[in-house]
């Protein structure tokens, strides 16, 4: 590939031009706003120019409800040799390229499993795929060619090539991505006009939680509006479990012992099926998931802390494998809970204390 033109210069057509321009692809970049592209442009994605002639690949990255007319005219205009696109679905704009009498030879849908709460331009980074699934969901009439140019795309951007069937996909996201959010969201709402005292005590907990919830409200609406049924099937699923939830909530409360017994029951068999399914979640880099040891370490709110543990941390040889940070309310202060491999935890925490920091246990 020495060509591409990316349609669509929001948060990931802008992500994916830059990984293109920063391994030398020619990237010109089109939207129906053309400042967008000119904010993409200065960024380093590429050119807002026209191509001159044919590309060698068409990357369309607008919402779903539009991307089967977008790639349809780009097709009739042979604007490249190959062409896909990135919509968080996959079956609906198929079938509907297909009732635009669409060619689906040079054609590939994919999908990368990688965003941010914000959106546009401004968000964009080439990194943003590095490590992430890249979802191809190649037909049998997707020619090898295409194939081939949506595997260098996603080796370009550094992310890991998955192929599914497209309704596969769209099934699968409903589950891990879709439903996620309108979880989230639904947990956020309650503090809407919770009372301030009750919001001033949020911790780590509300906060992993709800942290997707300040996505667009209006790019949800485009995706969820694109695959609504195997969302509506999962949240029938969790509605079942909130119901059966609530009766056993219920029956904790109950001075009857066989009904507070049931409550008891009913409780642990949702957190121990919380349990089994958190352990299916890949680790790093989609490994299996490892288990680490938390390391926690009390800091000040000042430039430079956590700078300061990451040095000593690697002064005593220690690779930090993930890091989470609990503000305390109130104060100028925070906990950092360093994860490492259990047998390094011990040295760590030594290590960091002889250095002057606060460990807690």
């Amino acid at each position: 590939m020495r060509t591409a033109v990316v349609i669509g210069t929001g948060l990931v057509g802008t992500s994916a031009a830059l990984a293109l321009a920063g391994r030398g692809i020619k990237v010109h970049l089109v939207d129906q706003d053309p400042e967008s592209a000119r904010t993409a442009a200065a960024l380093g994605a590429g050119t807002d120019e026209a191509p001159g002639g044919r590309v060698d690949l068409a990357i369309v990255a607008v919402p779903p409800a539009h991307t089967a007319t977008v790639l349809a005219t780009a097709m009739r205009g042979g604007v490249a040799r190959g062409y896909l696109d990135v919509a968080s679905v996959k079956g609906g704009p198929r079938r509907e390229l297909e009732a635009l009498g669409a060619d689906l030879t040079p054609y590939i849908g994919t999908h990368p499993m990688a965003g941010k709460e914000r959106s546009g331009p401004l968000a964009a980074t080439a990194d943003l795929f590095e490590g992430r699934p890249w979802v191809l969901t190649p037909t049998r009439d997707t020619d090898t060619e295409v194939l081939n140019l949506a595997l260098e795309l996603v080796a370009l951007c550094r992310a890991v090539p998955v192929v599914m069937d497209a309704d596969a996909h769209d099934r699968a996201v409903a589950l891990v991505s879709h439903t996620p959010q309108l979880i989230s969201s639904m947990v956020a709402a309650r503090l809407e006009e919770a009372d301030e005292t009750a919001v001033r005590l949020c911790g780590q907990g509300i906060r992993d939680v709800t942290r997707i919830a300040a996505s667009d409200p209006r790019m949800w609406v485009e995706i969820l509006s694109a695959n609504p049924g195997p969302v509506a099937d999962v949240l029938a699923g969790v509605a079942a479990d909130l119901e059966e939830t609530v009766r056993a909530l219920r029956g904790l409360q109950s001075a009857d012992e066989d009904e507070r017994r049931e409550g008891t029951e009913g409780i642990h068999d949702v957190l121990r099926r919380g349990n089994a399914g958190r352990v299916r979640v890949p680790g790093k880099h989609g490994a299996a998931p490892a288990s680490y040891e938390i390391v926690a370490v009390l800091i000040s709110d000042r430039p430079g802390e956590l700078a300061g543990i990451f040095a000593d941390a690697g002064r005593a040889g220690v690779n930090v494998e993930d890091v989470r940070i609990e503000h305390a309310t109130g104060q100028q202060a925070g906990l950092v809970q360093l994860m490492v491999e259990p047998s390094a935890a011990p040295g760590l925490s030594a290590a960091l204390r002889e250095r002057g920091w606060s460990i807690r246990q």
